[in-house]
């Protein structure tokens, strides 16, 4: 069980909470909060005939029509359904939890006045499994992330669709299953739901959690390719660090030492006096992705402890204030770094597999005992090679556009969403790089024998080629990727 509390929500947390499956409750503080909140907001209404943004009057650059308050309710209603507009793929499922996570944990500040019965009605689809339906274009990132958030709130009212149970089904059959009567919107309610950055942030969150497991990969990749290429070990001394000593780039050089330690293929005769960069630089390239993200972790840990709606409601100093929290220029900007920062780890990644092949360091043409007969692991070079350039072409940066909408009202846009779509593309294929250096460094590696690398090394080689055999003779690679993958989605190394 995890309690929904103005606490701290760390990124090691989420982390946990998504492996766990931890079901969610609102600390009795929480509860105080979202009450106290709404309860200001009611007596508020009824207390003043002042225009408030949204709560009764109309969106956008329709902000100054009056709304009367009988049409108050059906106008929270429609601004879900008009907005939901989405287009594209669906969001993955797992990122939809994030995104309902990150939504409870905002709304749970109390400054957003919407009553507990709808923070509650979003635990219950969290707990339950029941996972709105969105899409992955529609947002700019600017007035919050509003068409997928409308999509995420459609199902309260009964309407869109849900991951349930494995399956898309209507929401309304879903909610009568779990007997659930649909939500009616009271005022600001429907507003504080679409105003938010809750997925471009759950996609942010998704790409930090992945891009940690595949910072140690590369890494460990490194490492394999110093010894099947029978690299020096100088460019990893800490001589060498200590003059330039950027946290991320010490880390790399400590980490490949000591995955390295009692290799006898490290202390061996070497041929060449330096090596290729891909491998004599890996602490300067991999450090500096590292020390990227870092940055983005920083940032991303401040936005999902914030509140990111419009209006702000502050009921102990009594005001209402519009403002611009929903902008999502401080994810923009990092998502396209982490998204260069991922994709340099795959370009450097490709490199040494290209030196891996090249029949080199008296390592045969492809990786193969029979080159001629036998091509080997050459096209696995390509297949990295294609995948390095699509990754290029998603580093093209998102938020550098802005698009005017909404009549001039939203004049500046982030295009976050964008961006935060663009970088889980990028995780998933350095996913599929780094699983092709592994296969391939692993054939090189058993071209050294009877040499033997470092017990770290030798564990994960025994390991690995219980799931995937030597490449003897020619065969179907694409299954070996796809096992290598596997593989490594359940790799502690």
């Amino acid at each position: 069980m995890h309690l929904i509390s103005p606490a701290t929500l760390t990124l090691q947390k989420i982390g946990e909470i998504i492996a766990d499956r931890s079901p969610l409750q609102l600390s009795d503080e929480s509860v105080r909060r979202i009450r106290h909140c709404r309860d200001y907001l009611d007596k508020k209404l009824a207390d003043t005939d002042e225009l408030f943004y949204g709560i009764n009057t109309g969106f956008g650059s329709l902000c100054d029509i009056r709304i009367s308050d009988a049409d108050i309710e059906q106008l929270q209603h429609n601004l879900v359904v008009s907005h939901a507009a989405g287009a594209g793929d669906a969001v993955p499922p797992e990122v939809v939890r994030i995104m309902l996570l990150l939504k409870i944990q905002s709304l749970s500040y109390g400054h957003s006045a919407v009553r507990e019965t709808l923070v509650q009605r979003l635990i219950d689809f969290y707990n339950a499994g029941v996972l709105p339906v969105i899409f992955e274009l529609g947002s700019l990132g600017a007035s919050g992330d509003l068409a997928p958030l409308a999509h995420m709130s459609l199902p309260l009212i009964g309407l869109g669709e849900v991951w349930h149970e494995g399956r898309r089904q209507r929401s309304d059959i879903v909610l009568k299953m779990k007997g659930w009567e649909p939500l009616r919107f009271k005022a600001k309610e429907a507003l504080a739901l679409l105003n938010g950055t809750q997925f471009s942030a759950a996609y942010a969150v998704w790409c930090l959690l992945e891009s940690r497991r595949l910072a140690d990969i590369a890494d460990f990749n490194a490492a394999l390719g110093y010894d099947a290429f029978n690299c020096r070990l100088s460019p990893l001394d800490p001589h060498i660090h200590q003059l330039r000593p950027h946290a991320g780039q010490i880390a790399t050089a400590e980490k490949i030492r000591n995955l390295l330690k009692d290799s006898e293929i490290s202390v061996s005769e070497k041929t060449s006096v330096q090596d290729p960069y891909a491998f004599r630089c890996v602490p300067q390239v991999h450090g500096a992705s590292r020390d990227a993200l870092a940055h983005v972790w920083a940032m991303l840990t401040t936005e999902i402890n914030s509140v990111t709606d419009n209006p702000n409601i502050f009921p102990e100093d009594d005001l209402i204030l519009s403002g611009g929290n929903f902008h999502a220029q401080p994810l923009a900007l990092p998502l396209d770094y982490m998204a260069i920062a991922l994709a340099e780890w795959g370009s450097i990644s490709e490199r040494r597999v290209y030196q891996l092949m090249g029949g080199q360091r008296g390592l045969p043409a492809f990786l193969t005992d029979n080159p001629g007969l036998h091509s080997g692991m050459m096209i696995a070079q390509y297949t990295a090679a294609s995948i390095v350039n699509q990754n290029k072409t998603l580093c093209t940066p998102a938020s550098v556009d802005s698009i005017v909408s909404c009549n001039g009202q939203e004049d500046h846009v982030s295009m976050a969403a964008n961006a935060a779509t663009k970088a889980r593309r990028v995780v998933l294929n350095l996913e599929r790089l780094l699983a092709i250096e592994w296969m391939v460094a692993m054939q090189a590696l058993d071209f050294r024998r009877p040499l033997r690398s470092s017990p770290a090394i030798e564990k994960a080689r025994s390991a690995y080629r219980a799931v995937v055999p030597r490449l003897a003779e020619d065969r179907v690679l694409s299954d070996d990727i796809a096992k290598t993958i596997g593989f490594l989605k359940n790799f502690a190394g």
